[in-house]
């Protein structure tokens, strides 16, 4: 299962990117919602929300040593926690998604563009972005139910 989530994701970030390039490229942003959601090509050249900006082989060595750590405890403890290793899965896609740009291209593209009316707009992400937010949420999850069955064993002695 886990593998079957890591290459999925991996391939789903890489065809809506190749897309986005064919598309989008141009530079027009198409409305799917009106007001609300659209899409839009964007090259960033660094992190999550434009951090670290023009460091992007820097990026890429940290996402490479992070799939590989990610990777090895994925390994070492799967199927132990259910949910740590969806995290991982879902972890482990996003960072290979936007490594393999970093590698590759110089910069990750982005497209997905949530805004309120022109009022606010929220940094343009794209997949592999998604993947990461999914598998920190079962990360906290994990960590959650982790402290309720510690919690639980303390109280019970």
């Amino acid at each position: 299962m886990e593998l079957i989530i890591i290459v999925l994701g991996f391939i789903l970030d890489r065809v809506t990117k190749v897309m986005a390039f064919n598309v989008l490229g141009g530079g027009e942003e198409k409305q799917i919602i009106k007001g609300i959601f659209s899409l839009e090509y964007y090259e960033n050249t660094g992190a999550a929300f434009s951090m670290l900006s023009s460091k992007t082989m820097l990026l890429a060595f940290v996402s490479l040593i992070a799939v590989i750590l990610m990777t090895v405890i994925l390994l070492k403890y799967r199927k132990k926690n259910k949910i740590f290793d969806l995290s991982l899965s879902f972890l482990i896609a996003g960072a290979l998604g936007n490594m393999y740009d970093r590698f590759f291209q110089g910069y990750v593209i982005d497209f997905f563009k949530l805004h309120y009316y022109n009022k606010y707009t929220f940094p343009i992400f794209n997949v592999a972005d998604v993947l990461v937010c999914i598998g920190a949420g079962f990360l906290i999850l994990y960590v959650i139910k982790e402290e309720i069955d510690e919690r639980r064993k303390s109280s019970s002695k």
